[in-house]
């Protein structure tokens, strides 16, 4: 099962290529993609992403996750959730929303089994 292209980005949307919802934010992983909703975890800003923001992704079985952190790179990255990654023997690149879909985009053309999340406003 591959990783799906992430279709479009844009201000406040995402599309995810064999998917009908438009995404503000969202996870993707092999097979699959879904909202990521913050309220779920209590995530915000600042920290930022925790590991339970990932443990969805990280269960799908990927090698790598990729982190948008917004458009103006707003949304913090904590240590402790690279280190989360790192633990469960998973490589991550932290990087500005369109950064990162073009990277996830180019690793799961190649094949790799990639995970994401994405914040795609500030």
């Amino acid at each position: 099962m591959s990783s799906p292209e992430i279709a479009s980005l844009s201000w406040g949307q995402m599309k995810v290529k064999g998917c009908s919802t438009t995404y503000k934010d969202c996870k993707v992983w092999p097979g699959g993609s879904r909202t990521w909703d913050w309220r779920e975890t209590g995530t915000n800003h600042s920290p930022g992403v925790q590991p339970a923001d990932l443990e969805e992704v990280v269960k799908k079985g990927v090698k790598i996750v990729v982190i948008g952190r917004g458009m103006s790179e707003a949304l913090q990255v904590p240590a402790s959730t690279v280190d989360y990654l790192k633990k469960n023997g998973i490589d991550v690149l932290v990087l500005q929303t369109e950064k990162a879909v073009a990277e996830y985009n180019a690793l799961a053309a190649q094949g790799v089994r990639v995970g994401g999340v994405f914040h795609s406003t500030c």
